[in-house]
């Protein structure tokens, strides 16, 4: 059994391929969707084509997923298919903008759809209401794998499929999708493959932090110095990193990317531990809702998973702006965050993600009535 569409949309980018069409892919800012816009770039270089741009969007200005900032550079670009990758299942307005500027959009995500999906032409989401696919937890990087194999079908050499593996199993753990069934396989086979990796990035970061270290027990700090990359002018320095042919740059990356994964470490300590004194001085509470001017958004997603996993709440952290706020949601499993702010969609600009990790961006008048509205919702 195929996931819905995954046929349809490997078909349109053969066609854009055969067509000379203009083909830019649209990755979120963390390794799952840096990674799968490595690995759909390189199916599609296998068939002979070309991607014209990769963008990323810049977390601190825009938030997340599709925005409006990145489209108005892309419609200089138009037309041209605009492949979504670990986002775009929520960006309903975004879409139909992005069709006034002549970009024909293709969605591949595996967030929780909403009760509105965007009118994209094709949509690759094993989470839609029709999909009967069997394995829901996929991360976007395994469903983009998928979509690789279709592309590529017995065209994918052993080398390029252990090279996308690894990529692959990366991102899976990053993304902290259950690890069973396909995700287990992909995980396995992929850091199988790692230890003897072609590609040069990886065998530089491999080398700073040691690879008897990272395979004694150390992947989750190389996986951290992947995912310790900001994109900027929607480019990415993970994205770089693994798709740089140079072993200099590489390693100059690598060692960068080790830096900044350091300095954010004690940056989140510092920032964990102003929420608990904050939360020691209030009555208890269903949910933890805390934001400040001086936290940045890059940050928020670590710092709720430590706080969640410490005091087994629902956990929203957001920097506070002037006018909007941006933050990142986590919550104990037997909890849905999305379901929650669903009951809250008639005053949050946008929102969306997994039942357990989310994001949202909020008006900074509506804070109050946001917050209220989730301890109503967690304490039923």
């Amino acid at each position: 059994m195929k996931i819905n569409n995954i046929e349809k949309a490997s078909e349109r980018i053969k066609n854009a391929v055969l067509n000379n069409e203009r083909i830019i892919l649209y990755g979120d800012s963390d390794l799952d969707g840096i990674a799968s816009v490595v690995i759909l770039g390189e199916a599609i270089k296998n068939i002979g084509g070309r991607v014209d741009c990769a963008f990323f969007p810049d977390r601190e200005k825009d938030g997340y997923g599709l925005n409006l900032n990145a489209l108005e550079v892309l419609k200089a670009k138009a037309p041209a298919l605009l492949i979504t990758l670990d986002l775009g299942i929520g960006n309903v307005k975004e879409v139909e903008v992005a069709k006034k500027y002549n970009l024909d959009v293709m969605i591949v995500d595996h967030h929780e759809p909403l009760d509105k999906v965007p009118d994209a032409k094709i949509i690759v989401d094993p989470k839609q209401k029709d999909d009967s696919y069997p394995f829901k937890g996929l991360a976007n990087v395994g469903v983009t794998f998928r979509l690789a194999e279709e592309i590529l079908g017995d065209n994918m050499s052993d080398n390029l499929r252990k090279s996308l593996l690894e990529l692959t199993a990366l991102a899976t753990i990053a993304d902290m999708v259950p690890q069973v069934d396909e995700n287990k396989y992909f995980i396995e086979e992929g850091l199988r493959s790692l230890k003897n990796t072609f590609r040069p990035g990886l065998k530089a970061l491999l080398t700073i932090l040691g690879d008897g270290n990272v395979f004694a027990g150390g992947i989750l700090k190389f996986i951290s110095a992947l995912n310790s990359a900001e994109s900027l002018g929607f480019e990415n320095e993970s994205y770089s990193l693994l798709t740089s042919s140079s072993d200099k740059e590489c390693y100059n990356l690598a060692q960068e990317l080790v830096n900044k994964t350091q300095a954010k470490q004690h940056r989140i300590k510092e920032i964990c531990d102003e929420i608990e004194r904050r939360i020691s001085q209030k009555p208890d509470e269903a949910v933890i809702f805390e934001g400040d001017v001086s936290w940045r958004l890059v940050l928020a997603g670590s710092v709720a998973s430590t706080i969640c996993n410490k005091y087994a709440k629902p956990t929203f952290i957001f920097r506070k702006g002037t006018d909007v706020c941006c933050g990142s949601v986590r919550n104990p499993e037997g909890t849905d965050s999305v379901s929650a702010m669903k009951t809250c969609s008639d005053f949050l600009i946008t929102f969306g993600g997994h039942v357990l990790a989310s994001g949202f961006r909020v008006k900074t008048q509506d804070l109050d009535k946001f917050k209220n509205k989730l301890n109503k919702y967690f304490t039923k």
